[in-house]
């Protein structure tokens, strides 16, 4: 496999990480049709735990068998498949080297009551990344919850680990909880220091919801009025999202969200592309779509990217 240019540089960037990281984390960046790029088109499939199967899968009951997920990630030529340890369980041998797979390993599910305090529970382990042939785990942390702090000690635990067996780590920030308002969970200060936490955790790749141009916190506000950060559009706001985490030296995708219309799909994906994003990690508006419309959506996003 010999690596771009772009990836390098890419690699260049985690300084302490050993050749066995470096390569996992490379042979996500050169999969798929956008490989060699430096961005990444990523399939995540845990809204099973998240939001319950029917809730998940009932649109398109093709994708209640874990098989249908991983050709889906395969057909369309996408950087890596994200699962948490039942679903990556269910293929992992029958798909083998297919396509880079990263072990979801810790899960919330929708019937636990979390308002203040939202929190995952361990699901997998990092024993249970290698035995499945992962190339990275992936966790999720909720900056602002009251169960933060002790998110934020497990994957410290779990990242050291990770690397230490030549592993990358992918982690998911998604404020919420405590004193942040529902629509603070995605302004773009909250945003950008969730994603700068999770740089600062160690993360080789970052997942964060697109920001708002919405100010959460009141302090933060009088900075970036102050400082005449621009926030007007999606581009200037994962612009600046891409700047806080380490100025642009760590690989920052987007998350989908719920289910949009494709023209909204494909607007997201030209701003993240043009404020310098390194992809989207999307799932619902993949897999809820018959898989001919979700392989069309996928190529179409393929080449906004490349």
């Amino acid at each position: 496999m010999r690596l771009t240019k772009e990836v390098t540089d890419i690699l260049s960037y985690y300084e302490s990480d050993n050749p066995g990281t470096k390569r996992n984390l490379a042979s996500i960046l050169m999969r798929g049709k956008l490989g060699g790029t430096g961005r990444l088109l990523i399939l995540p499939v845990d809204q099973g735990f998240e939001h319950g199967p029917a809730r998940s899968f009932a649109v398109n009951p093709e994708s209640y068998d874990p098989h249908y997920h991983f050709s889906l990630a395969i057909d369309a030529g996408l950087s890596a498949y994200a699962a948490p340890l039942g679903m990556i369980e269910a293929g992992a041998s029958h798909f083998a080297g297919a396509v880079p797979l990263i072990l979801k390993v810790n899960s919330s599910n929708s019937l636990s009551p979390d308002h203040l305090s939202p929190s995952q529970a361990i699901t997998a382990s990092v024993g249970d990344a290698l035995r499945l042939g992962c190339s990275a785990i992936g966790f999720t942390i909720y900056p602002g919850s009251e169960m933060a702090y002790e998110m934020i000690e497990d994957i410290r635990e779990m990242a050291l680990e990770a690397k230490s067996k030549g592993l990358a780590v992918v982690i998911w920030s998604y404020p919420r909880g405590g004193e942040i308002s529902k629509e603070g969970e995605t302004a773009i200060d909250v945003v950008s220091y969730g994603a700068h936490m999770a740089a600062l955790l160690g993360a080789h790749i970052i997942k964060v919801k697109p920001p708002t141009n919405f100010l959460e916190n009141k302090d933060a506000k009088k900075v970036y009025l102050e400082q005449n950060i621009k926030i007007d559009t999606l581009a200037q706001r994962v612009a600046h999202v891409k700047q806080v985490c380490f100025n642009g030296k760590r690989i920052v995708v987007f998350s989908g969200g719920g289910n949009k219309s494709i023209e909204s799909v494909y607007e997201e994906a030209r701003e993240i592309r043009a404020g310098g994003g390194n992809g989207s990690i999307i799932g619902r508006n993949s897999f809820q779509r018959p898989k001919d419309e979700a392989l069309k959506m996928l190529a179409e996003i393929i080449n906004i990217y490349s």
